[in-house]
């Protein structure tokens, strides 16, 4: 009797146990058998023809087999870079048409090469496309704006905007004219007295804008915001490591040695940053801080909007603040960095449109700080920004107040322009090369009426390099394109997204475009560039579009 009492816990935690299984199977089955056989009769009810779904990994296979044997490979030195940054696309855009049917994993992935349906997902004006919800991790490394929606999302973009205004820019230029100079004296003394030198320019700009990030951010907390980019520099790529394995539920809280980095780095970015923080807070109730960076501006537009509503709580909480400034981190440490570095690469493949920038630059500033006068003479935007940026950047005397009143009007003057020479290095390599949007009801899109739960692939680079849309000189260099603006540059008006489009066009692409122009500039004024022989041209998609080899360039002092 004792011992069948004894075991009748065991049964029952047996029978617990069984039916926990059981439960779960069913899930796995529901997921990645049942629901994607469903979800794929309906879309090729309606036409769409794509891969067929093979479970339970749908295309992970052959999109890793097909970038392995794409990078295996040698690229010439040619814009036409599609084929290697995302093969399987390729392969499917060519076979099936612009709108057509991949599987990530389980789930139905539809590629829209549209310019027409990418600006009306983007748009989203019913709200019936949400971005792609992403792993615990995922969202640890990159919390904040982008993973909001509906109100919060609207709430938090009302109150990060005002960072991102011209006006704040101009108070930060300090900080990129500083920058800008630390790199130039750096190059000079790596070219010496040789005056020729090659570099690899890819991890100068990756520091550069590491730097700039952690003086507009934090201020006077510039070290500890530096060690904070160091991390979240490990992080994207741990990241990557992490989204080339399969993905399995609850994988995430598995022990393994890259779980428990993750996991470990995410803690001390966290602590560093609740300290900051909290460092700012106690300044700012003693009246001694200075709210010229962005966690100042971010924290004084908080307070004001909360007293605005007349609530007790917060619109946002120490971690919402937080969750942003990692995500500036995270959106900001390599964006400007991959634009610097191909245009540099662009440049120096096509060394007539870097004389033509330079020539502009000297003929109407020379050695003088700019004014709005010899702006208005200039005969393309770019330069126009590029003179005076340098100018930022030079060692003159004329009062700061003055030169920063004189950039705002230029910034102001030019916003409704494009930077030729950025603006076609941007379409021909777009940092993030591809977005992704999710149906989470049904939505009839371009005549196909999408189920919930399907992924909408917005290929941007594929957009960017369509012959159909930019013309047969689509995978050429032709700033020329935007001489009339991004609206006349292709044959579709407009199909032109570096950063996005519609509502939740990246916040930050005014502070990423100026500090680009202040860098670029001053590069211009003090050297000359050339592709070095042991240069290799792989453009590689990790969480930006970056050189899988670096960027060696020659660089002579001017």
């Amino acid at each position: 009797m004792a011992t069948g009492a004894l075991l009748q816990p065991w049964s029952l935690l047996g029978f617990l146990a069984a039916l926990a299984a059981l439960w779960w199977a069913c899930r796995v089955l529901q997921s990645t058998l049942i629901v994607p056989r469903r979800l794929g009769r309906a879309l090729r009810s309606q036409g769409l023809r794509g891969t067929t779904y093979r479970f339970p990994f749908g295309d992970l296979k052959e999109l890793a087999r097909l970038a392995v044997a794409a990078r295996a490979k040698a690229m010439p030195l040619s814009h036409d870079i599609t084929p290697r940054v995302n093969r399987l696309y390729y392969n499917v855009i060519g076979e099936h048409g612009k709108v057509s049917v991949t599987w990530l994993g389980p789930t139905p992935r539809v590629i829209v090469n549209d310019p027409k349906l990418v600006r009306e997902i983007l748009a989203n004006k019913l709200g019936h496309f949400q971005k792609r919800k992403h792993d615990g991790i995922v969202r640890r490394l990159a919390s904040g704006l982008v993973n909001h929606e509906g109100e919060k999302w609207a709430a938090h973009r009302k109150l990060i905007s005002p960072a991102f205004h011209l006006e704040k820019l101009k108070k930060m230029l300090p900080a990129f004219a500083s920058c800008s100079d630390e790199l130039i004296a750096r190059w000079a003394g790596y070219v010496g007295s040789d005056g020729a030198r090659e570099i690899d320019v890819w991890p100068e700009f990756q520091n550069l804008t590491g730097d700039v990030i952690s003086r507009t951010a934090f201020g006077s907390s510039f070290s500890e915001g530096r060690r904070i980019f160091e991390i979240q520099c490990e992080q994207v790529q741990n990241l990557v490591k992490l989204m080339n394995t399969l993905y399995l539920p609850g994988f995430r809280f598995l022990p393994t040695q890259l779980n428990r980095r993750l996991k470990a780095n995410a803690r001390e970015v966290q602590a560093l940053l609740r300290g900051i923080v909290s460092k700012r807070e106690r300044a700012m109730k003693e009246g001694r801080a200075n709210n010229d960076d962005l966690l100042g501006v971010l924290m004084e537009s908080n307070i004001a909007e909360t007293r605005q509503d007349g609530s007790s709580e917060p619109v946002m909480t120490m971690d919402d603040i937080i969750g942003e400034l990692k995500l500036f981190y995270f959106a900001g440490m390599d964006t400007t960095a991959v634009l610097l570095t191909w245009t540099m690469v662009v440049l120096s493949a096509h060394p007539e449109w870097q004389e033509r920038a330079r020539e502009e630059v000297r003929r109407v500033f020379g050695n003088n700080r700019p004014d709005l006068d010899g702006i208005q003479q200039l005969k393309t935007v770019s330069s126009s920004l590029a003179g005076l940026c340098s100018a930022v950047c030079s060692h003159n005397t004329t009062s700061h107040a003055s030169l920063t009143d004189t950039v705002v009007s230029v910034l102001v003057w030019s916003s409704l322009q494009v930077t030729m020479i950025l603006y076609e290095v941007l379409r021909l390599y777009p940092p993030v090369v591809q977005l992704d949007r999710q149906t989470h009801n049904e939505v009839e899109l371009g005549g196909v009426t999408y189920p919930p739960g399907v992924l909408l692939s917005l290929p941007i680079v594929f957009v960017h390099h369509d012959k159909d849309v930019w013309g047969e000189d689509a995978d050429e260099f032709s700033p020329e394109r935007f001489k009339d603006g991004v609206s006349r540059a292709s044959k579709d008006s407009p199909a032109f997204f570096p950063f996005g489009w519609g509502p939740r066009i990246c916040v930050g692409q005014n502070f990423a475009l100026v500090e680009a122009k202040m860098a670029l500039s001053s590069i211009l004024q003090h050297f000359s560039f050339a592709l070095s022989q042991s240069y290799t041209h792989a453009p590689f998609p990790v969480s930006t579009l970056q050189p899988e080899h670096g960027a060696h360039l020659m660089l002579k002092k001017l």
